[in-house]
């Protein structure tokens, strides 16, 4: 399964325009609001150099790079929460991705009003982050209140779940994201059925329009407001991704070589790669005379749970791991040679993948 990252923003901050410029969707794009209602998908794959490599080792007749699917939803106003502008239809739609991706409006453009009547990237922000609050702290307050009756009952486990509850309470009327209330991993797994927009990583999209540099104050005001936040932050101009978009790549390389852009990886790749790493992910990849594919997990992932990412028979029937670093399968010339040479590793059930393992799993049917 991919990474699921959720699209979020005011209206008009070009959350559609960014989605179409990633996976060439067709979503509809308007200078009104609310011209997404259903949610746009789109599925990116992740640019990565090692599998091309390996590939060129092991020539295999697929290559599969690891993706990051998107989810653009309708842009949320004031009042969201509440409902206001169908907010909870929309909030409810990416309460279960892995994180968020929030496009701020920088550009400048009178066909295209901007939500609050002007271009203040700092207030917009915060106009959104309140709505997500709020709308989280009514989700704990429903918790709250299934939970105290079974925590006056002595039920241990609804205790312990009502101190969590509380605690994210406390933080949330304080104005702190769930993401920043101190909680014990037990804590954080049980609020985590929650599905709370505020314990989700945010990567802030600063979507700029022509003539903004990256001196520009207001483009620096949303990467400090973003450091403060421990965050990151990537400017793009998705208008002009989105027209390049509809290019061959070898046809858009000219106008990025125009726009200084040549010779570095475009600022889409740069938004692909910023959303995978903000879980932490790391890739193993997989050899097979068929593919050769690469596979996002969380740092720390175990050997057998890694088996489990590409099928659950080989977490059942694990037996153990042949791992061999990327660089060294690449310099050997093949599994084959690897294994002639005496390269691979045999790693047990508990060995944590490390970024950019190459693995074959032996397990028992």
């Amino acid at each position: 399964m991919a990474l699921r990252v959720g699209i979020i923003g005011l209206p008009n901050a070009g959350k559609s325009t960014l989605l179409n410029a990633l996976a060439r969707t067709g979503a509809a794009v308007a200078p009104y609001p609310f011209t997404t209602i259903d949610p746009n998908i789109g599925v990116v794959s992740v640019p990565d150099d090692r599998l091309a490599a390996i590939a060129g080792v092991t020539h295999p007749q697929r290559v599969a790079p690891a993706a990051v699917e998107f989810v653009d939803i309708a842009g949320l106003v004031r009042g969201a929460h509440t409902g206001e502008g169908l907010g909870n239809q929309f909030l409810a739609q990416i309460r279960e991705v892995d994180a968020l991706a929030h496009v701020v409006r920088l550009f400048e453009a009178p066909d295209v009003p901007a939500a609050e009547g002007d271009v203040d990237p700092v207030r917009d922000v915060g106009i959104v982050e309140a709505e997500l609050l709020l709308a989280d702290l009514a989700v704990v307050e429903r918790a709250r209140e299934r939970l105290i009756p079974r925590a006056r009952a002595g039920d241990r486990e609804a205790k312990q779940a009502l101190e969590a509850a509380d605690r994210l309470r406390e933080g949330l009327q304080r104005g702190r994201p769930a993401r920043e209330v101190e909680r014990s991993p037990e804590e954080a797994a049980r609020s985590g059925e929650w599905h709370l927009l505020t314990g989700k990583p945010v990567l802030y999209v600063a979507n700029v329009g022509e003539g903004i540099t990256s001196a520009d104050p207001r483009l620096e005001a949303i990467r400090t407001y973003a450091q403060a936040q421990g965050a990151a932050a990537v400017a793009i101009n998705a208008r002009w991704e989105a027209d390049l978009a509809e290019l061959e790549p070898a046809e858009a390389e000219p106008f990025r070589a125009a726009a200084g852009e040549g010779g570095e990886d475009p600022p889409l790749t740069r938004f692909a790669r910023a959303a995978y790493a903000l879980l932490g992910l790391v890739t193993f990849f997989s050899v097979a005379s068929a593919e050769v594919r690469a596979w996002p997990v969380p740092r720390g992932t175990t050997a057998v749970e890694a088996a489990r990412r590409i099928h659950t028979d080989m977490a059942q029937g694990f037996i153990r791991a042949e791992v061999i670093d990327w660089g060294t399968l690449v310099a050997a010339g093949g599994l084959a040679q690897a294994r002639e040479r005496g390269l691979l590793r045999l790693e047990g059930r508990g060995y944590q993948v490390q970024d950019g393992d190459v693995i074959t799993f032996r397990f028992a049917v």
